[in-house]
């Protein structure tokens, strides 16, 4: 298989892995295109930003923002099919329902239904997103919000490159196995240079997203350790979630402080 068709693969098992977004056709992908697609998680995040971003533009029309923000975050979680909310979902009730003990902390992970506390967590990170976006949107300040979906899958490369997966099956261990650092640290470049050049005039935001996505990886990182000595796909997930709740809560706090 020629490079230029293996990349392709790559990019397309990326989104129909991350997103609602249909494809073509539909493709049977093997370990090495979920290995490959890793890399490009920056460039998914960047489209779903753009995506994001377009429809913002269409309802900022909208006389009220506050349904502005609930019509727009539905279209956030329809784009990716809630995928990174299930994360968070098992992971509430496993880090919580776990007790610190790792094996029955795995056991809630592989359980498909969701308890009482995975609800409360899920309503509160959409609650929290939603008057995120309200005050943005409501004070025209919400144009890079394309960037927090792009520096929230941008995380996942170097996760799975850098840290410990802590279970031996499922697909994170296929992501984990076939690995390239050189593909990894592209993708990193990407996501520096994308972020770079978008807020080279807005240094204040730069630094408010750099500090906030450092201390919730940091928090992450601990957590995850400490209840599993590593981390899984539903971890990964969660990462993702916290990263744009973050991201979105900090933006919206500095900017709105700023009018």
């Amino acid at each position: 298989m020629n490079a230029i068709r293996r990349e392709w693969r790559a990019l397309a098992c990326a989104m129909q892995f991350l997103t609602r977004i249909p494809l073509a056709t539909q493709t049977l992908f093997d370990n090495k295109d979920y290995a490959n697609s890793l890399a490009w998680y920056p460039v998914i995040g960047l489209i779903l930003g753009g995506l994001v971003w377009l429809s913002g533009v269409a309802l900022t029309e909208l006389s009220s923002a506050s349904l502005a923000a609930a019509l727009l975050l539905a279209v956030w979680v329809l784009l990716t099919g809630a995928l990174h909310l299930d994360g968070v979902a098992d992971v509430a009730d496993a880090w919580v329902g776990g007790f610190g003990d790792r094996e029955k902390t795995f056991q809630i992970l592989k359980d498909p239904r969701s308890g009482p506390i995975a609800v409360v967590v899920l309503v509160l990170v959409l609650l929290v997103k939603w008057a995120a976006l309200e005050v943005l949107l409501g004070s025209g300040q919400w144009s890079i919000i394309w960037l927090i979906p792009l520096l929230a899958r941008g995380a996942m490369p170097y996760v799975f490159w850098r840290l410990d997966y802590a279970s031996s099956s499922g697909l994170g261990s296929a992501l984990v196995a076939g690995l390239s650092r050189q593909r990894v640290l592209i993708s990193l470049l990407f996501v520096v240079v994308i972020v770079m050049l978008s807020l080279a005039s807005q240094l204040d935001i730069l630094l408010l997203f750099v500090v906030v996505s450092v201390l919730i990886y940091l928090w992450w990182k601990r957590a995850s350790y400490q209840k599993l000595g590593g981390f899984n796909g539903d971890c990964a997930g969660a990462l993702v979630e916290s990263l744009e709740l973050g991201l979105l809560l900090g933006l919206a706090i500095y900017t709105g402080s700023s009018l």
